[in-house]
């Protein structure tokens, strides 16, 4: 498998990453006025690591399987950001609400409907792997009693879990669309599940937010 990058690409993913990052940064913060105080208060360093890590990995790698299985199955693939809508992003987060579609990775090559579906499965499936990942940190930060640590365990969670189900939504252009149309089987043994530990984690349990 050639997996190969252009300078526009790269570009295109580091703007995404940061944009997505500041916006997270001041959604978590509140929003507003009263987001931009807490952050001039409190220091904006870790806001923005945090965000980075937890929202921003999430984001990346999410765009990065897609395009890593596109290319498996012989297609032209690159991530090309929306800069309107991260512009939109930052500006929702503002006023206390978030609405992020930074970009998608665009590919073209002949492909069977099971090769499609698994492309656009490949984004959320990352995204539930990530929530595992970020788990243990969660733990291990209540355990030591460190803030931090259940902060950017927690918000790794919610987050990650929140994308896998998000986009697993079958309408426009989310993946759970593309998933749907190829098998209702396969959609619903991923839909479902995701959407049940998300309102269950991030909803009933509080936790990340």
């Amino acid at each position: 498998m050639n997996l190969t990058f252009s300078s526009r690409e790269l570009q295109d993913l580091a703007i995404a990453w940061v944009a997505l990052g500041v916006a997270f940064a001041i959604f978590f913060a509140g929003g507003g006025s009263r987001a931009l105080s807490m952050l001039v208060d409190q220091g904006l360093i870790q806001p923005l690591v945090v965000s980075l890590v937890t929202a921003g990995l999430g984001f990346l790698l999410h765009e990065l399987a897609h395009k890593v299985v596109a290319v498996r199955f012989d297609q032209i693939a690159e991530f090309r950001a929306d800069y309107g809508m991260l512009f939109i992003a930052v500006v929702s987060a503002m006023v206390g609400f978030l609405f992020a579609a930074p970009g998608a990775v665009h590919h073209r090559g002949r492909l069977t409907a099971r090769e499609h579906g698994l492309i656009a499965l490949a984004g959320p499936v990352t995204n539930g792997l990530l929530a595992l990942v970020f788990a243990p940190i969660y733990v291990t930060g209540l355990l030591v009693g460190s803030p931090l640590l259940s902060l950017l365990g927690g918000r790794g969670v919610a987050i990650n879990l929140f994308l896998a189900a998000f986009n697993l939504i079958p309408f426009g252009a989310l993946d759970g669309k593309t998933v749907l149309d190829w098998s209702k089987a396969v959609f619903a043994l991923t839909f479902v599940p995701a959407a049940a530990v998300t309102v269950f984690v991030v909803f009933v349990l509080g936790i990340g937010f």
